[in-house]
């Protein structure tokens, strides 16, 4: 990070001018260092929903909206999906560096070490409700970590904090996998070590105790790669959430929870939820016949009717890990004997109007990685009501390296956004009779 110059804020109100740094980034934008400014003027900036504004330096994770391109640890996501799992890619985001073979070896095996959970989490997940949502269990169970690991809960311990990292990314898959079966009825599956880290997730989702169950390699690399697309995305909501609960010095369990907790807003982690069921509601319409009136009624400006699974808050091209995602539901759905499926069909329908039609094009409504998850994550057979929190279980190697990297910060201090008051001025109270 250096300083190239600086910029000059004059005022009109007789304020005087300040001189503030600019600071430059390895790639990306310009930022103007404005933590002088209250200090010397008295007055802050306003921008709501942090659109123009850098809350932090990370070395984590790095997007070009304009560009369609998205790196972690400088390692484009469409290297990394193709030629690394998911482990090869927490440890790249954790640590910095993709792992040699022996680096890779030692990482998996502590990661397996700790896949297990206290058998009280069994009883403890009894207290929900069979129907309750997956993300209200998760927000529970994640959190209830902490009760269970004391000897990693010292925030500022950057060994804790990394033994605490490792328990998070291992644990994830098995409490995801614990409260879908705890939904279906069905009988928790222990870890299996021999398994690679998905393989042994979706052997704890779909086996039960009555026959064997043999894990599909192609569909075990699709939600691979599900994993690895959704690791990081810089300074979203969640990530920000999360960054927030833990600078007051809280423990990293719980800081988590409160990322999976905002992670649950239907316009952050359940967007590939939301595209499922507009195709759904298309396919009820009459399928790929009713996409043309679909179409016109998103054109519409009085209409309610949205166009899930297209554009995106940072992404003004084409989302990289949506062109991921296609081809693995190519995949997908080819191993399984479903290329003819209708939503598969109408989805691709969609896209080639989206892409070609001048109405979307102007606006740069592009598919996103929602668009196609969602449909893979069907096929394979995860329920919708657990997409988001299969979200989450990718997301945790992200949150906790953030976590890390602020924490490790020697500028880091405990959030504290300020506002633009527009109440009342100061007022006294008038006794209670004389009160309009």
């Amino acid at each position: 990070m250096s300083s190239p110059g600086k910029a000059t804020v004059t005022f009109d109100d007789g304020t005087a001018t300040v001189e503030l740094p600019i600071l430059k980034g390895s790639v990306g934008p310009d930022v103007i260092d404005i933590r002088k400014l209250y200090p010397q003027t008295g007055k802050f900036t306003y921008d709501p929903g942090f659109l123009s504004t850098a809350s932090c330096n990370s070395t984590i994770t790095y997007i070009d909206g304009d560009k369609g391109e998205l790196l972690y640890r400088g390692y484009p996501i469409e290297q990394l999906a193709v030629q690394c799992d998911f482990l090869e890619v927490c440890h790249l985001i954790l640590y910095g560096e993709l792992p040699n073979a022996a680096q890779k070896s030692e990482f998996n095996e502590r990661v397996t070490r700790h896949t297990m959970v206290h058998e009280q989490m069994q009883f403890f997940l009894r207290g929900f409700r069979r129907d309750a949502h997956p993300m209200a269990v998760m927000t529970g169970l994640v959190g209830a970590l902490s009760a269970f690991y004391p000897d990693s809960m010292n925030v500022n311990d950057a060994k804790q904090r990394d033994i605490s990292a490792i328990r998070l990314i291992a644990k994830m898959p098995t409490l995801v996998a614990m409260a879908y079966k705890y939904t279906v009825g069905q009988p928790f599956m222990y870890p299996r070590n021999e398994l690679s880290y998905t393989g042994n997730f979706m052997h704890m989702m779909f086996a039960t105790p009555c026959e064997d169950y043999k894990v599909n390699d192609v569909l075990v690399r699709a939600l691979d790669r599900i994993f690895i697309l959704h690791a990081d995305h810089e300074q979203n909501a969640s990530t920000s959430t999360v960054r927030l609960c833990a600078s007051s010095g809280t423990n990293p369990f719980a800081a988590i929870a409160a990322g999976v907790a905002c992670l649950w807003g239907p316009a952050h982690g359940g967007a590939n939820e939301a595209c499922l069921t507009m195709l759904g509601e298309i396919q009820a319409m009459g399928g790929m016949a009713k996409i043309g009136e679909f179409i016109t009624r998103v054109k519409d400006k009085n209409s309610t009717v949205r166009l899930m699974g297209f554009g995106h808050r940072v992404y003004k091209n084409y989302d990289p890990r949506a062109k991921l995602m296609r081809e693995t539901c190519h995949e997908v759905l080819n191993a399984l004997g479903l290329q003819d499926d209708p939503l598969f069909e109408l989805a691709m329908g969609l896209e080639k109007i989206a892409l070609e039609d001048d109405y979307f094009v102007q606006r740069k409504l592009y598919p996103n990685v929602d668009f196609y998850s969602g449909i893979v994550q069907k096929a394979i057979g995860i329920p919708v009501s657990l997409f988001t929190a299969i979200f989450a279980l990718a997301r945790t190697v992200g949150w906790v390296a953030q976590l890390n990297e602020m924490i490790a910060d020697p500028e880091y201090k405990i959030g504290r956004p300020r506002q633009l008051f527009v109440g009342s001025p100061r007022r006294d109270v008038k006794p209670l009779a004389a009160r309009a």
